[in-house]
C-alpha cells in the first residue's frame, strides 16, 4: 500500500506522519480535532499543566468518548437485532399464516 507523509500541528508541534494515500483529509481533520480539543483542554485547567499533562488528559477524554460511542452503538445495535427479529417473526407467521388457511379451506371443501 502507497503512504504519502503528512505534516500536521497539534499542541503547536509539527509532526511528519506517514498516511496512506487518499486518507490525508481525514488524518487532517483528526488531527485539528486534536488540537482544539487540546486548547480547549488546557483552557478548562484549573493549574498551568505541562503540555504532556495537558496531551494525556485530552487523550483521556478521547478515549472517554470513544468508549461512550461504543456503548451507544451496542445498545443500538442490540435494539435494531432485536427488531429485526421481530419482523422475521411476523414475516414466518404472515408466510404461514395464508397456506394454513388456504389448506383449511381444502380441507372443508373436501
Amino acid at each position: 500500500m502507497s503512504q504519502n507523509t503528512v505534516t500536521v500541528n497539534i499542541a503547536n508541534k509539527s509532526l511528519k506522519i506517514a498516511c496512506p494515500l487518499g486518507e490525508e483529509s481525514a488524518l487532517l481533520a483528526a488531527a485539528h480535532d486534536l488540537s482544539a480539543r487540546f486548547k480547549d483542554t488546557q483552557a478548562k485547567a484549573q493549574t498551568n499543566s505541562s503540555t504532556e499533562q495537558t496531551m494525556m488528559m485530552t487523550a483521556l477524554n478521547l478515549a472517554y468518548d470513544l468508549q461512550k460511542e461504543k456503548e451507544a452503538s451496542e445498545k443500538e445495535k442490540l435494539a435494531l437485532q432485536s427488531k429485526i427479529e421481530l419482523l422475521q417473526s411476523t414475516i414466518e407467521q404472515a408466510l404461514s399464516s395464508p397456506s394454513s388457511t388456504i389448506n383449511q379451506a381444502r380441507d372443508k371443501a373436501s
